[in-house]
């Protein structure tokens, strides 16, 4: 399996994403191809002592920074790491695509190298949350701000077999985010979701409110992508912001301090559990290869659990799964035509 690598995104560096390739190396059989600048890349290798065969480096002549218009990758910047770390999946010279770099950046190359499943109108970022009763996947958390009914309803059916065939739940209770949970809450294109995905064979349980997100009710959350996108970073805000106000009341206190001891073991685990470095990157679900996309503050480790998972994707054959199952659903007599969906 070759996996290529977008060595130039990310905030920190060549680093800590040499050194996530290097660690992924030491647990899986793959084979990496670091894309970007090889007068960079070459003394990285050579201070991390990278002496391994499987290793090797595509040269690419630009970066996209993190401020850059994603547009302009498609125009301007086609021999940049991520574009030509794309296009290494599209000729087959590699299997799967991962990125820390700009998120839009890596969609745009995704959604133009790659193209869409059929039956797929736009692609969605899955995002993979920690819950009181394990994991579950939301999605768009950031490709599609704008959504259509349609659209929602083909996110759920991505966002099911994800869940069916990595997270090994058989039938994923589906839940579609909004401000009530009764079928009239929300805005229009909400509204006509619930309807579209209660007709649909998916094992549906109606609206989930954000207060139900980290409740374990629903494996798969469904909601476009500038909701997604702005509950997730609410989330890691509050998480970091709770990290610190507990660890300032154990420190503020004698008795806290003394208790820190019997709390760490907890508070480790917590930590592992809370730790988006844990699940490494979350899929671009919807186009015709494998992309990782990454957290542009990802360390080694984080690289390293977003290979392994694009190594998963890869060998699991999801994109073949979630054609059929959209397909099924495009001839199925209780779906509404995407023209109806609109009106």
């Amino acid at each position: 399996m070759k996996i290529a690598l977008d060595a130039m995104g990310g905030d920190h560096g060549l680093s800590p994403v040499v050194e996530g390739a290097l660690q992924a190396l030491k647990e899986l059989d793959v084979e990496l191809i670091l894309v970007g600048h090889e007068d960079s890349l070459r003394p990285e290798l050579e201070r991390v002592q990278c002496t391994d065969s499987r290793v090797t480096i595509h040269h690419a002549s630009q970066t996209v920074d993190m401020h850059e218009s994603p547009a302009q990758v498609a125009r301007k910047k086609r021999d940049s790491s991520i574009w030509v770390a794309t296009n290494l999946v599209k000729t087959g010279e590699a299997q799967a695509v991962v990125s820390a770099g700009n998120t839009g950046a890596a969609m745009v190359s995704a959604f133009f190298l790659l193209g869409t499943i059929k039956g797929v109108e736009r692609p969605a970022i899955a995002a993979t949350l920690p819950t009181i009763r394990g994991t579950a996947i939301m999605l768009d958390v950031g490709a599609t701000v704008d959504c259509s009914a349609q659209q929602l309803h083909q996110f759920a059916i991505m966002g099911h077999e994800y869940a069916k065939h990595l997270m090994d739940i058989a039938q994923p209770r589906v839940g579609l985010l909004s401000i009530g949970e009764e079928a009239t809450k929300g805005n229009e294109v909400t509204k006509e979701a619930f309807r579209l995905l209660k007709e649909s064979s998916l094992n549906f349980i109606g609206n989930v409110e954000g207060k139900d997100v980290y409740s374990g009710t629903a494996d798969v959350i469904v909601c476009d992508g500038f909701l997604g996108n702005v509950s997730l970073k609410i989330s890691e805000g509050l998480a970091e912001a709770m990290k610190k106000i507990l660890m300032s009341e154990v420190m503020n206190s004698t008795l806290g301090r003394l208790s820190l001891a019997f709390m760490t073991g907890p508070l480790m685990r917590l930590k592992r559990r809370t730790d988006y470095a844990e699940f490494g990157g979350a899929p671009l679900l919807g186009v015709n290869g494998v992309c990782m996309i990454c957290h542009g503050r990802s360390s080694a480790k984080a690289i390293k659990n977003a290979i392994g998972r694009a190594n998963v994707l890869a060998q699991g054959r999801l994109i073949d799964l979630i054609q059929r199952d959209i397909a099924e659903s495009l001839t199925s007599p209780m779906t509404p035509s995407p023209q109806m969906a609109c009106e």
